[in-house]
C-alpha cells in the first residue's frame, strides 16, 4: 500500500483519487457477506455492492482499519445492511464506474 492510500479493512484500500483496492485473497469473504445480505436488505446484492458498502463504512468510521473482515460477523452484516440499503437508495444499486 503507498502513502496515497488509505487501508480501510485488512486488503481493502481507497486511494486519494478514490480507487478502492480489494486483495483477490478476500474473494470468498466477500462472496459469503453478498449471500448474507441479500435476506436482510430485500435487494440484489452483488460483490461489488459489499465492497462499496465496506469502503463506505470505513470511510465513516464504522470499521476498524486493523481488524479483518470475517463473513461470520453479526456486527459487521448489520453494519454493511445499512450501507448496502443507502447504496440502492441513493444510487438504484449502481456502484461501478461503468453505470
Amino acid at each position: 500500500m503507498t502513502d496515497s492510500q488509505q487501508q480501510i479493512v485488512p486488503g481493502i484500500s481507497v486511494s486519494s483519487s478514490g480507487q478502492a483496492s480489494v486483495d483477490p485473497s478476500l474473494a470468498d469473504v466477500l462472496f459469503d457477506l453478498e449471500l448474507q445480505l441479500e435476506g436482510p436488505t430485500e435487494l440484489p446484492v452483488d460483490v461489488e455492492h459489499v465492497q462499496a458498502a465496506i469502503v463506505l463504512a470505513g470511510l465513516n468510521g464504522k470499521l476498524a482499519p486493523d481488524k479483518p473482515l470475517r463473513s461470520n460477523d453479526p456486527a459487521l452484516a448489520d453494519t454493511l445492511t445499512i450501507h448496502v440499503r443507502n447504496e440502492f437508495a441513493k444510487y438504484g444499486g449502481n456502484v461501478g464506474t461503468d453505470n
